[in-house]
């Protein structure tokens, strides 16, 4: 058996461009034969892999995983090169499974189950970025994907009661909300919420556009509250139009209307929203 150095190691992931444990793993069990080594790779489909891994991908699904209970959840882009593969049955298995793993174990090792996958499918698979939301106190964590799985929602709201989670019209609020976030695309929870940054370069936008140009200093104020009210409404979830109403009423009143029916007082905590290849934009 010839000598497993780290130089030889290092040779066989330069060859094949696959991580350093399988590189010393393949080297050990092909008793330090480089070329056996690179057979063994290719073999498990690992040499294959990493060539694949220089090709862009900016398809994909978006995945998630609620726990039983509606106490935590988890949200998942897993990327891939082309649109037919994302539409593919068992990649969509795939985001699923991985979504379910990371949720009970965030630092699992998914290096192998990409390897499988991209061996399965013929193309560069990446496992993107995920987020996970646990309900402090009373609440529940919802997630919606979107027709074609290119959108996905996640997102806390919370009560007083614990008796208000078993509600039935509570869950459908709850639902509903995760259908506002992904149709109306909002930014924040609330405009307490938003960087003042933001809305300082959203007033210094509108005070130097043309419909303002010589205006007087105290109309020019009441223009710019009312522009920065519109960009509120589109930006900050609570005080968008409540898409299930036609926009007749806010989100902050209907939820306001159901914890009113309830006897409790209900809010929306948080939410992430996953768009497939937002990242790369």
């Amino acid at each position: 058996m010839a000598e497993i150095t780290a130089a030889n190691v290092a040779k066989l992931r330069e060859m094949t461009g696959v991580g350093m444990m399988e590189c010393k793993k393949a080297l050990v069990e092909a008793q330090g034969n480089i070329e056996a080594a690179v057979d063994l790779l290719r073999k498990s489909g690992a040499a294959s892999a990493a060539k694949k891994a220089t090709r862009a991908a900016n398809e994909g699904v978006i995945a998630q995983f609620v726990a039983p209970g509606g106490k935590a959840g988890l949200l998942l882009e897993v990327n891939c090169e082309t649109d037919f593969v994302a539409r593919n049955e068992a990649f969509r298995v795939f985001a699923d499974e991985l979504a379910k793993k990371i949720a009970s174990n965030p630092g699992a090792d998914l290096e192998a189950d990409r390897q499988a996958a991209v061996s399965k499918l013929g193309e560069n698979i990446k496992i993107a970025r995920n987020a996970k939301l646990e309900v402090s106190g009373n609440g529940l964590v919802a997630a919606y994907i979107h027709t074609g799985a290119k959108v996905g929602v996640l997102v806390e709201v919370g009560c007083t009661k614990a008796e208000t989670e078993a509600k039935d019209e509570f869950k459908q609020l709850v639902k509903d909300i995760t259908l506002q976030i992904a149709a109306g695309f909002p930014h924040a929870v609330s405009r307490e919420e938003v960087a003042p940054e933001v809305i300082a370069k959203e007033r210094e936008i509108a005070a130097n556009s043309d419909r303002l140009k010589g205006k007087p200093a105290a109309a020019m104020e009441k223009i710019l509250a009312g522009v920065l009210e519109k960009f509120f409404q589109t930006y900050c979830l609570v005080d968008q139009g409540f898409v299930k109403r036609n926009s007749e009423v806010s989100v902050k009143e209907h939820v306001a209307q159901i914890g009113k029916q309830l006897g409790d007082e209900i809010s929306i905590r948080r939410f992430v929203r996953f768009q497939v290849g937002e990242t790369n934009a």
